[in-house]
């Protein structure tokens, strides 16, 4: 019987598919562009792994199309004459929940495979991308420490482990969880991005991106989420230590344009040039270009966090489609009575997200305060969701809201001292609450800028 590379057996109509499930279960874990290989035997191929596999291909799009387009594999699976393994069964049974839109059928039916074989590390990678999905960082690094006395020999165990540790906010056990990656496999691009959300979040900025260029060269053969993602977390780093013009090149150059069609690759982009924007570089009309892209996008609904990027790109270029967007999330979440983030989250977020775009920073104070305490719930990571913080101080400065806006750039500089952004804002602020003698006194990390 075929086996994955981690051991797993897998149960194949043709022997020669094995190279391409390998490439599909390894791909997934090295983040790889050759994770869609499997796509080339599937007509060959009528194994239920096999099916389920091109399934996950096709939802990993994030999109309406996407979804539609798994229906097939999903039916194949289900329905093909090969006897599956109980491991390849749940399986199939987890990704046809996915296709359903039932996450926590998805979760569970993942947790359930994980408790049995342990070693099936692709099952662990896609467990963690729902749970990252719905900000429950907890369920991620339980079941990566479950799984590690059966795969600690991996590199792509201690990556996924690694970054689990960092949401969860256990910064020095990441860390050595990455480090420990990075010594089984240097090319660990995971690992490599959970060191990056260490040193940002401890505001080791110029190690920072020290540590991210010096790895920039093996980001090669990566999808381009893996690739562009890793490049938009050194272009954090030199937003943050005031190199606004190589940020700015990063975008041009390695954040956007590599699969524009893609979702991830979309909001990466709409993350960078907010933040550019928000560091007061004029972008130009990079917005215009990136909207184009995002037109596709208006009845989309796979994910809030993807909605909320969407929506704020398509305001920023003057877009009217963004209301069309606007009118589409109200909506939807009328109909997502089972989820009730999109109510209760992604609605006042968004009506704060498009008044801070089109200039109405009051309201857009108001209606981020209303989504802040609860954004956990949309996904994605800190560094992430940073981004909606960074407008809401934005809107509240905008706003003539100083004390405020005051309390939250002096508690930031606590925790970041070498960021230039942050200390430009403090003295910026300072100087306006009359403050003039704090914002420049000898030995404040403002005077530093």
């Amino acid at each position: 019987m075929a086996q994955d590379f981690l051991g797993n057996s897998v149960t194949l109509e043709q022997p020669q598919s094995e190279a391409a499930v390998n490439d599909f279960v390894e791909g997934l874990l090295a983040c790889e562009a050759r994770v869609v290989n499997v796509l080339q035997v599937c007509a060959t191929d009528a194994s239920p792994y096999v099916q389920a596999c091109c399934a996950a291909l096709h939802l990993f799009a994030e999109s309406r199309e996407g979804q539609l387009q798994a229906l097939p594999f999903i039916d194949a699976a289900q329905n093909s004459p090969i006897r599956a393994s109980r491991r390849e069964q749940m399986f199939v049974q987890a990704i046809a929940a996915w296709s359903a839109g039932d996450v926590g059928g998805t979760v569970n039916g993942f947790q359930q495979l994980l408790s049995d074989y342990p070693r099936d590390l692709a099952s662990l990678k896609l467990a963690h991308y729902h749970l990252f999905n719905v900000g429950d960082a907890p369920a991620m690094l339980r079941l990566a420490l479950a799984s590690l006395p059966a795969a600690a020999d991996v590199a792509y165990q201690h990556g996924m482990t690694a970054f689990a540790w960092e949401q969860c906010h256990f910064l020095r056990e990441a860390e050595a969880a990455a480090r420990r990656a990075l010594a089984l496999k240097p090319k660990e691009p995971w690992a490599q991005h959970a060191l990056a959300h260490v040193m940002l979040t401890q505001g080791r900025i110029a190690e920072g991106a020290d540590f991210m260029d010096s790895v920039s060269a093996s980001w090669t053969g990566l999808n381009s989420f893996m690739q562009t993602h890793n490049w938009w977390h050194l272009a954090l780093f030199e937003l943050e230590r005031g190199q606004h013009g190589a940020a700015l090149d990063l975008y041009d150059k390695q954040v956007w344009g590599v699969v524009k069609e893609y979702s991830q690759d979309q909001i990466g982009a709409v993350s960078l040039l907010a933040r550019l924007e928000l560091c007061g570089v004029d972008v130009g009309d990079r917005w215009q270009d990136l909207a184009d892209y995002l037109l596709q996008r208006l009845n989309d609904h796979v994910l809030p966090f993807l909605d909320l990027q969407y929506l704020y790109g398509l305001a920023r270029a003057g877009r009217a489609e963004a209301a069309e967007l606007m009118r589409n999330l109200e909506r939807h979440a009328s109909r997502a009575t089972q989820d009730q983030v999109w109510a209760k989250v992604c609605l006042p977020a968004s009506r704060g997200l498009l008044a801070h775009a089109e200039g109405r920073h009051t309201q857009a104070v108001e209606e981020l305060g209303l989504a802040l305490p609860n954004l956990l719930a949309i996904g994605g990571s800190h560094a992430q969701r940073d981004l909606f913080e960074q407008i809401y101080l934005d809107a509240l400065l905008r706003s003539g809201q100083l004390v405020a806006a005051q309390n939250i750039i002096q508690q930031r500089i606590a925790g970041q001292p070498e960021s230039r952004r942050l200390q430009r804002l403090s003295t910026q602020v300072l100087d306006q609450l009359g403050l003039h003698a704090v914002a420049t006194m000898q030995g404040s990390p403002r005077a530093a800028s």
